[in-house]
């Protein structure tokens, strides 16, 4: 079926953290949702990574048909479940994946901390690559661990590992664990399996166990292919946890359902232990597991409409930045909805530059330095929306633009 992408759905009386939460930073007051002829004068919020499509409507029609069942008592996921897991990455990815392997989680974000207080010990120091997705470094403080960053290389738009740095920073023997993101949020990077494959072997080489973040695996602009980091051989396999999930892919972060595949038996023995241990490990939302389930069966159309809808507001966003706002400068997006935007030749401050775009414009990014101060003068933006709303946004940023 055809999905209409460019309908603005009114996300008041949702619950929505995007549309109805306080924002925090330098905005001040209540988000009031665009409403279908774009005469709300209200924010935008282009920060929060979810989508404002519908969910695939497979997935609307399982939940409506699970709901009308009216038991919604203790549920474990099924065979049925993991067969949709596992045929799905086979299918897009060709990455052969064991049921054995998976663990269920609440979430990426909480298998993060779950993962370092499995593999971890306080005092201990976790490898990351800034400017990187800001949840990584709470997971690790929070384990009483030390961040250390092997910084992205900024190169004419697009960003580079630091293999040299990487390899220094790996050695020390205080390192025991790596977060990679891949794709990577913010900077939009998909990596080669050559990249992935240098990157891993540095990390064995110093016995350092990689987590891999592959939860936009599923978001590949045009000319671009996802490697998965464990399908690169038994090597990485054996030392890896992947983080997997649907939030993404189909729009359903607020399932909080994901998929951790750990190959090594011993490295799943002891996370599921830990989760044993923490409460977490149990029963699973029925819902969770349904519309997953049809997500993976049914979604695959509704995806590639998706996609193409994304790339095409990537090019209405380039397009409109070159002819309207040069001074801001686009990295070039490989994977993800998530948009890296150089605002450095504005010359601002950072006071300045969340004045101009959340009080001033209106508009809500997420600003470049909680990805880490490598990331001052970003933003980021969220471009899975109707064009229409992010056509108002940028109209709204350069007025004020224009004003400095």
């Amino acid at each position: 079926m055809a999905y209409d992408l460019d309908r603005i759905i009114d996300r008041k009386g949702s619950g929505s953290s995007k549309w109805e939460l306080y924002r925090g930073g330098s905005h001040a007051g209540p988000i009031i949702p665009i409403n279908s002829n774009l005469q709300s004068d209200g924010p935008i919020p282009m920060w929060v990574a979810d989508m404002d499509f519908s969910s695939p409507q497979p997935v609307i029609d399982a939940l409506s048909e699970r709901a009308h069942h009216g038991i919604f008592g203790y549920t474990s996921a099924s065979d049925s479940y993991y067969a949709s897991v596992t045929d799905w990455f086979f299918k897009r990815h060709g990455w052969k994946i064991s049921k054995d392997w998976i663990s269920t989680t609440p979430g990426v974000v909480p298998a993060l901390h779950f993962a370092i207080k499995t593999w971890c010990q306080p005092g201990d120091k976790v490898l990351i690559q800034k400017p990187v997705y800001y949840p990584f470094f709470r997971s690790i403080t929070n384990g009483g661990c030390e961040i250390v960053s092997s910084n992205l290389i900024e190169e004419h738009g697009s960003y580079q590992m630091d293999f040299e740095d990487l390899e220094q920073k790996a050695s020390d023997p205080l390192v025991n664990l790596a977060i990679l993101c891949s794709p990577h949020n913010p900077v939009g990077r998909v990596w080669t399996a050559d990249e992935l494959r240098q990157y891993g072997e540095i990390c064995n080489r110093h016995g350092v166990m990689v987590i891999a973040d592959e939860i936009h695996a599923d978001l590949m602009m045009p000319d671009n292919v996802f490697q998965p980091y464990a399908a690169l051989g038994d090597a990485f396999a054996n030392n890896t946890m992947v983080c997997t999930a649907p939030s993404k892919t189909f729009n359903l972060a607020g399932m909080h359902l994901s998929n951790m595949v750990i190959p090594n038996s011993e490295l799943k023995q002891a996370f599921d232990a830990y989760m044993q241990e923490t409460g977490v490990a149990g029963g699973l939302n029925p819902f969770a597991l349904v519309a997953i389930e049809a997500a993976y069966r049914g979604g695959e159309d509704w995806l590639a409409q998706v996609l193409e809808y994304i790339h095409a507001n990537y090019l209405f966003l380039k397009q409109y930045l070159a002819n309207h706002l040069p001074q801001l400068h686009l990295t070039e997006l490989q994977g993800t909805y998530l948009a890296w935007i150089d605002f450095r030749e504005l010359g601002l401050d950072q006071a300045a530059l969340e004045k101009l775009t959340q009080l001033d414009a209106k508009v809500l990014f997420d600003e470049g330095h909680v990805f880490g101060r490598e990331g001052f003068g970003f933003e980021r933006i969220n471009i899975a929306c109707p064009r229409s709303v992010l056509a108002l946004a940028l109209d709204r940023l350069k007025i004020q633009i224009d004003l400095l």
